[in-house]
């Protein structure tokens, strides 16, 4: 896809980098299917970089407007899933 991800600037250049792997991991979910231990030890990564929320709403808003993808449907299906489960999301 050709499109740019939702990122702060405030970030550092690491935090970046494990906030598009967030990004990515969802994308793969809706295209690929990932492994649901996989996907939540990224999520726990990205929620130490956004512990808010309303910021996390926000940047899953609008990497949905942007991608068509909902980071928030893909979490839930994760968490309503057992370890070692997959996730394949149909759009």
């Amino acid at each position: 896809m050709e499109y740019q991800y939702p990122i702060d600037y405030h970030w550092t250049t690491d935090e970046i980098v494990d906030v598009i792997k967030f990004y990515e991991a969802i994308e793969r979910a809706y295209e690929k299917g990932i492994e649901r231990d996989e996907l939540l030890t990224i999520y726990r990564r990205f929620k130490e970089i956004v512990p808010s929320k309303a910021e996390e709403k926000t940047l899953c808003g609008e990497f949905e407007d942007i991608s068509g993808y909902s980071s928030y449907r893909v979490i839930k299906k994760a968490k309503d899933l057992s370890s070692g489960d997959n996730i394949m999301m149909k759009q």
